[in-house]
């Protein structure tokens, strides 16, 4: 092995003193420098405010982004502490801002009972981050500001004036020089602060955006709790019981469950700790659904719905069709990294599960109307799943016979390395047969795909597996479907879905979308999915090289540019118009094409979404188009 030539001694030993360290490397504080980790900066200051509401001392939060991408986090609480800490010899107000792992997280009678806030690194991060920090506390009769910038303070906690209010004020601006943007998206702010204010009942959360001549505003309060967020997730399905089954228990951890079963086949449960979402699930979850499967199959049996002879129904089974929030309380909550995605309190699991059987086992008695109806869609959807494993079965024997277990339209690759393939599912035999041609058979297959596929979202597995246009987009991919998928067999890293640019390409993209959504959903979360982008135009003239432009804007830019005299353009219409070394050039070559990657930053949003173009109802998606049609660009009427 090749041994680099340099010095290794004390002076190489690199120390970073106070924030330095933050800004060295901001990803392993807020998990990445781009518009994501740019909104965590809100929520860290954010979260400070609602661990006060937790606690029982802040009724209001107001946080707006001021012109300038500013912004400002104002509550009602107690306010930042402002006599001076013993141990760092400064205010406790300026010790929270500018020094790691400071605060009152940490235990003890001072600090918070829970907190979203866990490593208490907050406050700090933001202002490591930031170009600059304000704060202004109210508390003890005083009104009292420190700044700050680039993490150095800049202006010592002072008193200013006399104040009988309590409360903190934050204003800060991100540091341009860290983020890729700093642009905020108000809509994902607004769905966050929506959420907490569902947690938190009663918690009055503001969102304003002054960006813009006509400002957006929002204000959540909800009495009904988890109870009014089951209801606002379920507002466009049909439900199966009008009014969600509520449980909540008090006492040293504080469990709150709300549930609802709708007539969709997708299972919707959603877990926080302490506010903070769990999106990965983790002990409280488990418990939820070890009880959740025990409490209805004892209730089947004892009602003779489900004989003794008969098995039980699975998790899944019981789990078809619900929206569920799961929300618990814990002083100390063990959370897996930094990100805090997943619970690992082993206790929590019991305590749950405890709580839950009591409650849940008391309503079913309470409710025969509602526990029969659940549990005929429970039994239903037994019985598809049965129906959908002979469908599997079906099939794998079926491919058994053959010589390839790969759909006879695939045109594969010679490569067997997943990460350096990619499969092109593309719309029509046409451009099908373009692209077979244009490709590069080393590492890129071609998937054709013809007509209108099944809409999943009103379908269940077994009639997925005999639907004869998914079938081939199932065995192609490699690693099964629902709760049998693998992600480590996928045959492609990359999956791209490539229609043409119209409205029958964008339903086919949309129908794919939601397959991949609902029954390969880590190929989503994962980043696997891509759309590819085909040029809508090619502007061409005697002696110049062909330009391809992908948008109306783009076209006229270069118009603009080359001259619009003698120029020849052509608007492609689908993907079988171009010729297979157009198709390469423009949107299969990797030095050359636009891929757009499909990613799922809000679960609950995707969901909705979903649900709203592709489900039964008919007139949220009349509103949701006539909301977003002005946002709409290139679309073929």
């Amino acid at each position: 092995m090749e041994k680099y030539k340099h010095s290794y001694g004390a002076e190489q030993i690199q120390v970073l003193e106070g924030l330095e360290a933050v800004r060295k490397r901001p990803g392993m504080y807020i998990g990445s420098v781009s518009i994501r980790g740019l909104h965590h900066l809100v929520y860290e200051i954010v979260d400070n405010s609602v661990d006060e509401a937790l606690a029982g001392n802040c009724k209001n939060i107001h946080i707006t982004i001021e012109k300038g991408n500013i912004i400002c986090v104002e509550d009602d609480g107690r306010g930042i502490p402002v006599d001076i800490h013993p141990k760092t010899g400064i205010s406790a107000a300026e010790t929270v801002y500018t020094k790691l792992h400071a605060g009152g997280k940490f235990g003890g009678d001072s600090g918070y009972k829970v907190s979203g806030g866990l490593h208490g690194v907050g406050a700090s991060v933001v202002n490591a981050l930031s170009d600059w920090v304000e704060v202004t506390i109210q508390r003890d009769g005083g009104l009292y500001q420190m700044k700050f910038e680039r993490g150095k303070t800049i202006q010592k906690l002072t008193r200013i004036g006399d104040s009988q209010n309590t409360g903190t004020k934050v204003r800060f601006y991100a540091d341009g020089s860290i983020f890729e943007t700093l642009e905020y998206d108000f809509e994902v702010l607004e769905d966050r602060f929506r959420e907490m204010a569902f947690l938190t009942k009663g918690l009055r959360i503001i969102v304003e955006d002054q960006r813009i001549e006509q400002e957006k505003k929002s204000e959540f309060c909800f009495e009904g709790g988890l109870i009014s967020f089951v209801e606002y997730l379920n507002k466009n399905k049909e439900n199966i019981h009008p009014k969600p089954i509520y449980i909540e228990k008090m006492g040293d951890f504080p469990v709150e469950i709300a549930i609802q079963y709708t007539t969709s086949y997708s299972e919707n449960i959603y877990s926080f700790v302490n506010n903070i979402n769990t999106i990965e699930g983790g002990t409280h979850l488990e418990g939820f659904k070890r009880s959740l499967t025990k409490v209805f199959n004892d209730y089947a049996k004892s009602k003779n719905i489900l004989k003794e002879k008969d098995s039980n129904l699975q998790g899944e089974d019981i789990r078809e069709g619900i929206t569920a929030v799961i929300s618990v309380k814990v002083k100390e909550p063990q959370f897996e990294g930094q990100t805090k995605t997943k619970l690992g309190n082993s206790e929590i699991s019991g305590i749950v599960f405890s709580i839950m059987n009591e409650a849940l086992s008391n309503f079913l008695e309470e409710n025969p109307s509602v526990a029969k109806a659940i549990l005929e869609k429970c039994i239903s959807a037994s019985r598809a799943r049965e129906a959908a494993r002979k469908a599997r079965e079906l099939v794998r024997r079926k491919n058994a016979l053959e010589t390839t277990t790969l759909p006879g339209k695939l045109a594969d690759c010679s490569s067997k390395e997943p990460e350096e393939c990619e499969v092109y599912i593309v719309e029509g035999d046409s451009a099908g047969g373009s692209a077979k041609q244009g490709r590069d058979r080393k590492f890129q297959a071609i998937l054709p795909l013809w007509g209108k596929m099944l809409n999943v979202e009103k379908s269940r597995a077994d009639k997925i597996y005999n639907n004869e246009k998914l079938q081939p987009v199932i065995l192609a991919v490699g690693a099964g479907i629902g709760n049998d998928f693998d992600i480590t067999k996928i045959r492609y890293g990359k999956i791209i879905i490539m229609a043409d640019a119209d409205v029958d390409g964008a339903h086919i993209r949309t129908l794919l979308l939601t397959f991949f959504y609902r029954y390969m959903r880590p190929l989503v979360e994962n980043g696997n999915i891509y759309l590819a982008q085909p040029p809508l135009y090619k502007l061409s003239k005697k002696g110049m090289k062909d330009i391809y432009c992908y948008s109306d804007e783009e076209m006229n830019e270069k118009l603009d540019e080359i001259g619009r005299e003698g120029i020849g353009i052509q608007r492609y219409k689908g993907l079988g118009e171009m010729n297979p070394e157009q198709l390469w050039d423009t949107t299969m070559n990797p030095e050359t094409r636009i891929l757009i990657k499909v990613k799922v930053e809000d679960a609950i949003k995707a969901d909705e979404i979903f649900t709203i173009l592709m489900g039964d109802e008919i007139e949220p998606r009349r509103e949701f188009i006539e909301a977003n049609a002005k946002y709409v660009k290139n679309l073929d009427i």
